[in-house]
């Protein structure tokens, strides 16, 4: 076994110099290169206390990530060649369409669809509430049960750094993942839900419009910041879990209800429609309202001809609000808006209920 000596520089005053700080002697690995220096490149302090807290959930965020992310690009490659092989066959328009040929490449994409629009949308849909639930509501609610909030506050750090600390781990792992699905399922989508020869996925309808665009990420970070605050109120993490699991699902139906009015509709008149059953809108549009124009002239709704004797049948014209597919984007843009404002309202009351002498 051999060992290494490590002497100081040379100075005027002898070879050895006098007493004084050396360079730390070099730590050699089990190759006899000196082994890199890890800590320092790891967190330190309070961000490295925040990540080790929360690195169960990091991990199953990841893990989860993975899962969704190859599901959906092997919906899209299955779909693309399962296409391909009806457009080669002739199974993909209804004019070249034989039974004996098609059926069977038919219903393999209506059961890659059906994963889509049936198992993956409806999962993106309750993702901001089960955000709130298990990731927003027992976050500072253990802390308070627990009694450790009393013991980090009584440190050095003041509570707003700690709070912002604690809030934006999971905040910016919520935008990351929740970014990435949304473009991801955007993209299959569009490219081949709504374009596919099977599938009728209208983009406002209610699994279909929460899993699209930026209305995950809005409804995410909403559903985290509502989670917070519920267990910053209710201090027992079994509630708060629970509670923040209703309080969003709440805040999607008001939000639901207002939706049609956050971008002008576009309304219409059109000749009666006798086999359609009055006005017909457009391919994927959103039909918020319609009714009829009597020969006098009266205006009514389909709710109001329902009440009526002989119904609207005889009525010359109908009429319709509603929103195109072109008005999907600047309806999510608005409520992404207003959840983000809520969003800042709520964290902003967190914050100032965050005190030395609330605690």
């Amino acid at each position: 076994m051999s060992t290494s000596t490590l002497t100081g520089p040379a100075t005027p005053s002898g070879p050895a110099g006098p007493a004084g700080p050396t360079a730390p002697e070099p730590v050699e690995g089990a190759d006899g290169r000196p082994a890199r220096v890890r800590s320092a490149r790891r967190p330190k302090g309070l961000l490295w206390l925040v990540l080790r807290q929360n690195r169960g959930a990091l991990r199953t965020v990841a893990v989860l990530l993975v899962l969704v992310v190859s599901f959906l690009i092997a919906v899209h490659v299955l779909l693309q060649d399962r296409v391909g092989l009806m457009q080669r066959t002739g199974c993909f328009t209804p004019q070249s369409w034989d039974r004996n040929v098609c059926w069977a490449q038919t219903g393999r994409v209506r059961l890659l669809t059906q994963l889509f629009t049936h198992v993956l949308q409806p999962a993106v849909t309750l993702l901001p509430a089960l955000i709130g639930m298990f990731l927003g509501g027992p976050m500072l609610a253990q802390e308070y049960e627990r009694g450790t909030v009393r013991m980090v506050l009584a440190q050095s750090v003041s509570p707003r750094r700690w709070l912002a600390t604690r809030l934006a781990v999971p905040a910016v792992t919520v935008v990351l993942a929740t970014a990435v699905l949304s473009a991801l399922t955007s993209w299959v989508w569009w490219t081949d839900i709504i374009h596919g020869p099977v599938a009728f996925d209208p983009p406002f309808q209610g699994f279909t419009y929460p899993a699209l665009g930026v209305a995950p990420i809005a409804w995410s970070l909403f559903g985290l910041a509502l989670g917070v605050l519920v267990g910053q109120l209710l201090r027992r993490t079994v509630a708060a879990v629970l509670v923040s699991g209703a309080a969003v699902a709440l805040a999607h139906g008001v939000v639901g209800v207002w939706r049609p009015f956050f971008w002008p509709m576009i309304e219409e008149t059109q000749p009666f429609n006798n086999r359609m059953g009055g006005f017909v809108q457009p391919a994927n549009s959103w039909l918020v309202e319609r009714g009829v124009v009597l020969a006098d002239g009266t205006r009514m709704t389909s709710d109001e001809c329902i009440n009526l004797s002989n119904g609207c049948a005889d009525a010359p014209t109908s009429w319709g609000q509603y929103h195109p597919v072109s008005h999907l984007v600047p309806v999510q843009l608005v409520e992404a808006g207003l959840l983000l404002l809520l969003t800042a309202l709520v964290v902003a009351v967190v914050f100032r209920r965050l005190t030395r002498a609330g605690v």
